[in-house]
């Protein structure tokens, strides 16, 4: 297994940092290989500008456009280049990060708005009267997988069906479902830590021991079963889910999950 891992926290003694350093020695003792992404380390760049798509830079800017334009002549900035060329090297990504503001930290926001430029992630395939392009389960990166390893300050209950916050898996939705399935990449079941601002150094042991557990059975592990977008369950152009696929009773995001 080829293992890339994007990991986005300020403080290399973070429990973030620890997570990190343990899934690289994880996987390269049972002789998988991996890359880290190490966004802060890299000093990357967050934010998208006409600088990223040098002479294919249209004025005025059009990302979508231009970002696609720049991909297509191989004129993108080398810093983004060398991370499309780590996902496709790669069949397994892991995202590495706190929870902030109910959402992934800026700087790796920013390395997705850059790395998944139209025609490499977006901007593919077919428009016809039975597809809709290459998206939410096929695309460049179909056939890899994605697992979102984060931790959360406060308790599980707070994230719960009823809880304050909203379920995790809703929160998680526009990145399992909008950010990885889009372009292809299959979810796997997120690994949470909750109440991480109260962990004790006593009890890391533990969490080192559900982590290691995990990563040792990425391969094994079912992907979040969301729907295809080109076979069948959706009206096409609408995108509308066809009526009565839904299980009863379930609504909202949960409409696009098989079972």
């Amino acid at each position: 297994m080829k293992t890339l891992i994007v990991y986005a926290h300020p403080e290399p003694k973070s429990l973030n940092g620890s997570l990190k350093d343990l899934a690289v020695s994880t996987l390269e003792s049972v002789g998988h290989e991996v890359r880290v992404s190490d966004l802060y380390a890299m000093n990357w760049k967050a934010v998208v500008d006409a600088a990223d798509y040098g002479p294919d830079a249209s004025s005025p800017l059009k990302v979508p456009l231009d970002s696609g334009r720049a991909f297509d002549a191989g004129t993108l900035t080398p810093d983004v280049l060398a991370e499309q060329r780590k996902l496709l090297w790669a069949d397994t990504v892991i995202f590495q990060f706190p929870l902030w503001w109910y959402t992934m930290p800026a700087i790796l926001k920013g390395w997705v708005d850059r790395v998944f430029t139209y025609r490499f992630a977006y901007g593919v395939g077919e428009h016809s009267d039975t597809k809709y392009g290459e998206r939410f389960g096929e695309g460049t990166l179909a056939g890899r997988k994605a697992l979102l390893s984060v931790t959360v300050g406060g308790p599980e209950s707070h994230y719960s069906a009823r809880g304050i916050n909203g379920p995790i898996e809703d929160l998680l939705f526009p990145i399992h479902h909008g950010i990885l399935y889009y372009p292809g990449i299959e979810a796997l079941p997120p690994f949470v830590l909750y109440s991480v601002d109260r962990m004790t150094v006593e009890d890391y042991a533990d969490v080192a021991k559900a982590w290691e557990q995990r990563l040792l059975t990425l391969e094994s592990t079912e992907p979040i079963p969301f729907r295809p977008q080109n076979f069948g369950d959706y009206e096409i152009p609408s995108l509308h889910l066809k009526e009565g696929l839904e299980p009863t009773g379930r609504a909202g995001f949960g409409l696009h999950l098989r079972r």
